[in-house]
């Protein structure tokens, strides 16, 4: 007999050029990330609070397995993607932990990303050295 599946609820989050990907489950609040367990991830201690800030706001934590793919950017990205998945996972989860978590700016997909270089600059906005003679 097949075993009952639990629904899985995912969800994708954005943070500069970095794309997460997450898989909630219930279960007892075991992190993989890229199949690796978050400390082996991220290293400092204040990015994970700052990945576990959806859950701590709404007294999700040990609730659920996290199952995470991420992919570009560099580590501040990537952890910034990641809350924003946890996030939307939440809310399509709960609908009342919306208001929660959008006034904590979770939920706010943050649109800085990096300018291009300009033609005749050396870089975005830097202008090469100017000569009057």
């Amino acid at each position: 007999m097949a075993e009952a599946k639990t629904v899985a609820i995912q969800a994708t989050g954005r943070r500069k050029t970095s794309v997460a990907r997450v898989r909630l489950t219930a279960g007892s609040g075991t992190w993989t990330i890229n199949r690796r367990e978050i400390a082996d991830y991220f290293d400092s201690a204040a990015v994970r609070n700052y990945i576990e800030q959806p859950l701590k706001l709404t007294s999700m934590t040990g609730k659920f397995d996290i199952f995470a793919q991420l992919s570009g950017g560099g580590i501040t990205g990537q952890a910034g993607a990641l809350r924003h998945a946890i996030s939307r996972a939440l809310t399509q989860a709960d609908s009342s932990l919306r208001e929660v978590l959008k006034s904590a700016g979770c939920l706010t997909r943050d649109p800085r990303m990096k300018e291009r270089k300009k033609s005749g600059q050396p870089g975005a906005r830097k202008r090469f050295q100017f000569s009057k003679r």
